[in-house]
């Protein structure tokens, strides 16, 4: 199924998006992880597509959007994800967020409650104090320092290596190239998530949701058992053997989850 590719003139500049499917099909977005852009879901798309149309957009300042004036926020990449929206003259969707996604999803389905039918919110943290302090004592996730041998490269692969599945190195490249396309530092969008006080906000968030725990993802899947307790109408799904990398480890495992939910909606 073809992939079209297409920017939208939004509040930061143009805002590019890739989609799959028909465009009078019920629309499902698809938001990434950081540093990633809309290929971590390149696989999934035409999946989706098959069943709903697939929009999978680079959040602003990485993949091809533009970065915009204003600092790295959750608050921001919701806003816009909203403008896509309007520009796409969707007037409701459901959403499905992947790590800095995920968050994203929430707020989006906070602030904008009657543009997101269903939310899917895959190895989701839950940022609240305990999560600000404890991110705070650790070292960058995906920041180093620039070296004229190049070796900050390798640096960046290896940092990730032991979250990623072995034998998959086209993960991993797929993985620098982002990190290296970003407008401003790969670590952007985890310090925008560490910022963002979602034990305010996510009592907000009324939607039918889907919890997505990939078992094999240590930074994520023990936040969703905190989600469910906040969550009234959620219910959690394992992917097992699933890593931090989950949409373009396992697209076919991803998406059957993502429709199999969706199809429950009314």
């Amino acid at each position: 199924m073809k992939i079209r590719r297409a920017f939208a003139d939004l509040s930061p500049g143009q805002i590019h998006y890739a989609e799959c499917g028909d465009r009078e099909a019920p629309a499902v977005l698809l938001l990434h992880q950081s540093p990633r852009s809309w290929t971590e879901y390149r696989e999934v798309l035409p999946l989706i597509g098959a069943h709903r149309r697939a929009i999978a957009m680079d959040t602003v300042g990485f993949g091809d959007s533009a970065a915009g004036d204003g600092p790295a926020g959750i608050e921001q990449w919701a806003r816009v994800a909203c403008e896509l929206l309007d520009a796409l003259q969707i007037r409701q969707s459901d959403v499905v967020g992947h790590h800095t996604g995920g968050v994203i999803a929430v707020e989006l389905a906070a602030a904008f409650p009657q543009r997101v039918r269903g939310l899917v919110l895959s190895s989701t943290p839950y940022t609240n104090a305990a999560f600000r302090k404890a991110r705070a004592e650790r070292p960058p996730i995906d920041e180093v320092a620039p070296s004229e041998d190049g070796s900050h490269l390798a640096a960046l692969w290896q940092r990730r290596q032991g979250f990623y599945p072995p034998g998959r190195p086209e993960l991993l490249e797929a993985f620098v190239r982002d990190a290296l396309k970003a407008s401003g530092s790969p670590e952007d969008g985890h310090r925008a998530v560490a910022a963002y006080r979602m034990e305010e906000r996510i009592h907000l968030v009324v939607q039918p949701a889907l919890l997505i725990r990939a078992t094999d993802d240590p930074f994520a899947s023990p936040h969703a058992a905190e989600l469910h307790e906040h969550l009234a109408n959620a219910r959690i799904v394992d992917i097992e053997g699933g890593m931090v990398p989950l949409p373009d480890q396992m697209p076919e495992a991803f998406a059957r989850t993502v429709l199999s939910f969706l199809e429950t909606l009314q």
